[in-house]
């Protein structure tokens, strides 16, 4: 089975340079489940997109606008958003942050980019 190992630690993690001022770290995962840290810069741009997959996004920090299925919201620390597979949504980030994402299922796309 695909999975992560069970203990990951921040600074052992492959923080990968995702080009416009994002970088990001895959975090835990399995076949069913995977966590993602975020960095953005300010200025960064989550471009709109959309995915099969089930996908949360917490403000760890930092602030952000984020498009979800037409709606337009400033999220902030502790706050979160939900984008349901297929639905459009993206982020740009206003003041320099983290978002900590988790899809269901896994995107085996990420780890493909990583081989």
């Amino acid at each position: 089975m695909l999975a992560s190992e069970a203990f990951l630690l921040a600074d052992s993690v492959l923080k990968e340079d995702m080009g416009g001022g994002i970088v990001r770290q895959i975090l835990g995962f399995d076949a069913s489940i995977m966590m993602v840290r975020v960095e953005f810069r300010e200025g960064a741009v989550g471009a709109v997109h959309s995915h099969t997959h089930s996908q949360v996004a917490y403000v760890e920090s930092g602030e952000f606008e984020v498009f979800v299925d037409g709606e337009t919201r400033q999220l902030g620390p502790g706050d979160s958003f939900y984008a349901q597979p297929g639905l459009d949504h993206g982020v740009v980030c206003l003041k320099p942050g983290v978002l900590i994402d988790v899809f269901s299922p896994i995107r085996e796309d990420f780890l493909e980019e990583d081989e």
